[in-house]
């Protein structure tokens, strides 16, 4: 007998696009609304029922409802999790594939918004005008407007680390606008692939030394946290720039502070940092050259209603019994086969 699916997510879509998809291509689907507001009982309880958990942004999420294993042992009927975006470290992949449990992603849904983000850091600092903007607010005028000349990104090199959707967009766009010469290290992908983003393949050590921009866009994982320390920041150029706008923690916040501090390098701009919200002490927030958001890179309406469309679209896919199309842990799957038979009562429509 087959049993109807049920899907948990909390508060809301990030677009309702999300629910009214799900509704049109998968109606006997139940969509569970849980609220952080509700007490942990009630949401533990809906949660053990859940065949599908879409997860909320990190930092919208208590850390009690990553879907690390302790939560997935309080879940014995989930078949498959969803990040919001193209992060996914909130999930544990590994506790997830033992346990036969898919996880997705939301990979190139925002692509457009962070690449156009990361490009307006790069304006924005080489152009002087978070500092313009600062001074012709205050009331001091001791100054004149060449005090902030600025520079032009036009033929300048710009460094990727991490050549995904994102920061393919972003050499794509800089290569063809600007006339820059793209570098990018990224040791899953191979050259040609590279090349045909418009980039030369490098070394980190090259993208950090040979760069007037440095822009990171790979994940957060094991081999990524603490990637750019005190020795990367180190071998750049004092007139480049930093940009981060994929996790915090892939970046040494202390050896980034020390090296704007000393006036080696020109600046950053910041997205994310391990922290979000950063304190308002944070001894990156002191300097006038380096720019901050709240994490907020891919939070546009566009974006947000590619993810909420995507994730639905890859919903819609596993409880149909085919595989989410940005599946992270396809190694997942001959457990989750046969768990899904099990759990609702149908096999699934493809082979393992």
């Amino acid at each position: 007998m087959t049993c109807t699916a049920k899907l948990c997510l909390f508060e809301q879509w990030t677009d309702p696009v999300g629910s009214e998809y799900l509704e049109q291509h998968s109606p006997d689907t139940e969509i569970c609304f849980l609220s952080f507001d509700d007490t942990p009982s009630e949401n533990w309880q809906a949660l053990a029922g859940a065949h599908g958990y879409q997860m909320r942004p990190s930092t919208e999420t208590p850390i009690e409802f990553f879907p690390k294993r302790s939560f997935l042992e309080q879940c014995p009927n989930l078949l498959a999790i969803s990040s919001a975006g193209a992060g996914y470290d909130m999930a544990d992949v590994d506790a997830s594939t033992e346990a036969g449990v898919l996880v997705f992603n939301q990979s190139g849904a925002n692509a457009e918004s962070v690449a156009q983000h990361s490009l307006g850091m790069m304006l924005a600092l080489c152009k002087n005008m978070i500092q313009s903007d600062r001074i012709i607010h205050s009331p001091e005028r001791d100054w004149t407007r060449m005090d902030y000349t600025g520079s032009e990104l036009t033929g300048r090199t710009l460094g990727i680390v991490g050549l995904g959707n994102i920061g393919r967009r972003l050499s794509a766009i800089c290569g063809s606008a600007f006339n820059m010469r793209v570098i990018a290290s990224d040791p899953y992908i191979t050259e040609q692939y590279i090349i045909e983003s418009g980039a030369e393949k490098t070394t980190l050590e090259q993208v950090m030394s040979e760069s007037d921009f440095v822009s990171i866009h790979c994940p957060l994982t094991e081999e990524t946290t603490g990637m750019i320390g005190a020795t990367e920041f180190a071998s750049m150029k004092n007139h480049s720039y930093f940009i981060a706008t994929a996790r915090g923690g892939i970046y040494d916040e202390a050896a980034l502070e020390r090296e704007i501090a000393s006036g080696r390098i020109a600046g950053a701009g910041l997205d994310v940092f391990v922290e979000e919200p950063p304190a308002h002490t944070h001894p990156l927030l002191a300097f006038p050259n380096v720019i901050v958001s709240p994490h907020n890179a891919g939070i546009t309406t566009d974006c947000l209603y590619n993810m909420g469309l995507s994730a639905a679209q890859q919903w819609v896919q596993m409880f149909d019994g085919r595989k989410p199309r940005l599946l992270i842990n396809p190694e997942a799957w001959p457990r989750f086969a046969e768990r899904y038979n099990d759990i609702l009562g149908k096999p699934v429509k493809e082979d393992i």
